[in-house]
């Protein structure tokens, strides 16, 4: 195994500036996953670690070898992507022996190679099968066994779980986690969807018009925010925001908007004397906003009218209007909330978020 390292890596398509300086070091045996929005950059970048895409400006080290100039063979990697790319005229094994075979392996070792796989993958009585006779998971399983016979340096997956359904995608998520800590590989793995980057990566590099917007350990990324839209992308709902105006009464400061008012916690005060009578943005996170209670106090609580109830089982999401404001409030399960009752809800001052208006950075 290897570590990746992309030294001030850029892409340009004529006039589209597709990935902007990226530099990231991605340790030897760690999994990290790139995620963000559609046409964020991140499949370009992984296909550019691949060799499928040309760099532009920049510099890619795998392992020790700057691998700009080498083709996608000589770079030791192996991909497993979106659309499983099996061979339908092939059985599962020979899809899975076909790239040993192509580098004249031996054939008592493409054997013993593409059993212990099958084997790992739990897809042994599958290996006569063609293509068209699997599932999508099993084709997914395949396509990925067809990667670990490689025994590469750096495995790379471009959104290999997107095409199954919701069920299926749970299951091999779970997979995948087991299998990388079973073969301690190094592995970059591109996303659309936040709960799989969450769930999968060691780190998560969050990406957004081409540009790092943040990287850290996922409970990082959720708890404590680079900016707006890390706030708003990780989370799932998505975090509240509310935009308020700084004020100051009797010595303390309080966050306020048409119909709410609430007070900042002394832990962030001395951070936000400096917005005294400006215009930020207020976060908070569904689960910490909650019904309120006759002990919680005043100044971290708010009246709003319930518009939306969505009970989910394990828990209940209320939309909520508390003057011009929209919130969602994740709650117990036990909560008996109608629409159009009045509440009175209350947050967790340790939770909240607070992001400039024009750089949208966390304050």
């Amino acid at each position: 195994m290897a570590q990746v390292l992309m030294k001030d890596l850029n892409k340009k398509y004529d006039e589209v500036h597709a990935v902007k300086d990226v530099n990231l070091q991605i340790r030897d045996k760690e999994f990290v996953v790139l995620v963000g929005p559609s046409g964020c950059g991140k499949t370009t970048t992984l296909r550019m670690v691949a060799g499928l895409e040309e760099i532009t400006a920049g510099e890619i080290v795998i392992g020790d070898r700057i691998v700009n100039d080498l083709p996608p063979k000589d770079r030791d990697i192996a991909m497993v992507f979106q659309n499983y790319a099996l061979y339908p005229h092939m059985t599962v094994y020979d899809n899975m022996a076909f790239g040993l075979k192509m580098r004249k392996f031996p054939k008592a070792e493409i054997q013993k190679r593409v059993q212990d796989a099958a084997e790992i993958l739990g897809i042994q009585e599958l290996l006569k099968r063609k293509p068209r006779q699997l599932s999508g998971g099993q084709r997914q399983r395949v396509a990925v066994g067809r990667a670990i016979v490689r025994h590469p340096q750096v495995f790379l997956f471009d959104e290999p779980l997107s095409n199954l359904d919701a069920k299926l995608r749970v299951q091999m998520r779970v997979e995948l986690k087991r299998l990388h800590e079973r073969l301690e590989t190094t592995a970059i793995y591109v996303t659309h969807d936040q709960v799989e980057a969450m769930t999968l990566g060691d780190r998560v590099v969050v990406m957004k018009d081409g540009w790092i917007q943040q990287v850290g350990e996922p409970l990082e990324l959720y708890g404590k925010p680079a900016n707006r839209f890390v706030a708003g992308f990780i989370g799932s709902p998505a975090m509240n925001f509310v935009e308020v105006k700084i004020g100051e009464v009797n010595g303390g400061l309080w966050a306020e908007a048409p119909g709410l008012r609430l007070a900042v916690p002394p832990a962030l005060a001395s951070k936000l004397k400096a917005h005294k009578g400006q215009g930020i943005t207020f976060g908070i996170r569904p689960e910490d906003v909650r019904v309120a209670t006759s002990t919680d106090p005043e100044q971290y609580s708010f009246q709003a009218t319930v518009e939306v109830v969505e009970p989910l089982g394990a828990e209940v999401l209320l939309d909520v209007q508390a003057g011009q404001n929209t919130l969602v409030a994740r709650v117990e399960p036990t909560t008996r909330a109608k629409v159009h009752d009045k509440l009175r809800l209350t947050i967790n001052p340790e939770r909240v978020h607070f992001f400039d208006a024009k750089t949208e950075l966390a304050i």
